[in-house]
């Protein structure tokens, strides 16, 4: 297991949990997500264009950002148990696997697999002894960095959808 510290009391976050100014960090990028995504239409969010090449609608994004929260739980809580073996990530290759497992899944499947993929990080993150450096790895790579990776685009999409609705 990676060398981890006990938090000080200048450590405490917003909610007095040691790692808390992490998990708010997460928490504020997670809403913004989810407040550009709730309002769309069923079909909106089916739509390719999120990205092209390959083409991607929000339910991919959606699907693609579920999947690495899921990830980031099964390493956070490995890390707990003590199995965690830190190795390099292909992470181009990871996306690729990730994608491919979520298939033709629905929305309300993609949708109910991101939101609890969510819960399990956070429960396995507020579960660990030490925070970690493999840990805070896991929980910025899956949330805020992840979602600021993707929020721009996603304003931008958003925003096309809904002027064609005007339109």
């Amino acid at each position: 297991m990676t060398e981890g510290t006990m938090a000080g009391p200048g450590d405490m976050g917003p909610d007095g949990h040691p790692s808390g100014a992490e998990v708010e960090a997460e928490r504020r990028g997670w809403y913004e997500l989810t407040r550009l995504v709730h309002p769309l239409e069923p079909d909106e969010v089916l739509e390719p264009g999120y990205y092209s090449d390959p083409d991607w609608s929000v339910a991919d994004l959606v699907a693609h950002v579920g999947t690495w929260l899921a990830e980031a739980g099964v390493q956070l809580e490995r890390i707990t148990a003590g199995t965690y073996e830190h190795r390099d990530i292909d992470v181009d290759a990871r996306n690729a696997e990730l994608r491919a497992a979520m298939g033709d899944q629905p929305w309300s499947v993609i949708h109910s697999q991101a939101e609890a993929s969510r819960s399990r990080m956070l429960r396995a993150w507020y579960e660990l002894p030490l925070r970690t450096p493999d840990a805070s790895w896991w929980l910025a790579k899956a949330g805020p960095e992840h979602y600021a990776e993707h929020i721009d685009r996603l304003r931008e999409w958003v925003a096309v959808l809904h002027a064609r609705r005007r339109g």
